[in-house]
């Protein structure tokens, strides 16, 4: 077969598939798969951005209840020639900047997603205030 009836056969396909594929309503609604492709849960993602603000309250909170004893602890054994003073002191730095690691990643995940959540319906009122001041509407009923 040549290039050129390979090509005419190959575009005589395509076409074909996306005629048929214009033309008909897929039979389920979210088209091969069975889902939708994009999916907006108002309710969980209220759920999800509530537990991370509860999180960042009780990490704020629980997070640094042994960091004044542990700092006091750390001064001590180190003045008293300790190494474990110098080590435990590590420790108690190193606590702090992976509790403030993980209190960013809760604000920031409560925070988009109630952004998110606020976004999308938003979006949402406008496409159906949109929708209902367009001639479309008329063929959609």
């Amino acid at each position: 077969m040549s290039f050129d009836a390979e090509w005419a056969s190959a575009r005589t396909h395509a076409h074909a598939d996306v005629s048929m594929r214009l033309n008909q309503v897929p039979s389920d609604p979210g088209g091969g798969s069975g889902s939708a492709d994009l999916g907006v849960n108002q309710d969980k993602l209220g759920a999800i951005g509530s537990a991370a603000y509860a999180l960042h309250g009780r990490l704020l909170k629980d997070g640094n209840h042994a960091r004044t004893s542990t700092s006091e602890a750390a001064t001590g054994l180190s003045t008293n020639g300790f190494r474990t003073g110098s080590a435990m002191a590590t420790l108690e730095e190193t606590w702090r900047s992976q509790l403030s690691t993980l209190l960013d990643a809760c604000a920031n995940i409560s925070n988009h997603l109630d952004y998110s959540a606020a976004s999308h319906a938003k979006e949402e009122a406008d496409i159906k205030a949109a929708l209902a001041a367009s001639k479309i509407n008329d063929y959609l009923k």
